[in-house]
């Protein structure tokens, strides 16, 4: 992952300098929060990339040597059905029609969304990793 990793953070970089050259010459916000917004999910993208290469380690199609077979076996966890999903659908939908007719719904959008995003990342925090 540290070649996607490098290549994330590259692209980053170019968002970073087009932002700042939209920036200087154009000074448009909504091109210039667009651009800024890029340059933040290519950094983390990057980030978690590095981050998976350090945990994990090089994987055989990193290698100049690597072979095919090395690869094959388990690949990763994959789970099964979970309601999480729309839990959180559920939540961001009502986020965004809080916006329109009140905070209050917005808030209780919020707690919804919450609910399912803390659903999805501690699912299978007590599974068995082997």
């Amino acid at each position: 992952m540290k070649s996607e990793a490098y290549l994330f953070a590259g692209v980053a970089v170019f968002f970073l300098l087009t932002d700042a050259a939209y920036i200087w010459f154009a000074r448009e916000p909504a091109g210039i929060a667009a651009l800024t917004v890029s340059c933040f999910m290519s950094s983390v993208i990057a980030f978690f990339c590095l981050i998976d290469h350090r945990r994990k380690g090089e994987r055989p199609e990193d290698r100049q040597d690597g072979e095919v077979h090395e690869r094959s076996g388990r690949i990763d966890f994959f789970p099964p059905h979970s309601h999480n999903p729309v839990v959180t659908a559920a939540g961001v939908t009502m986020c965004a029609v809080g916006i329109v007719y009140g905070f209050w719904l917005f808030m209780i959008g919020i707690g919804v969304l919450a609910i399912g995003v803390l659903g999805m990342v501690l699912e299978f925090a007590r599974r068995d990793s082997g």
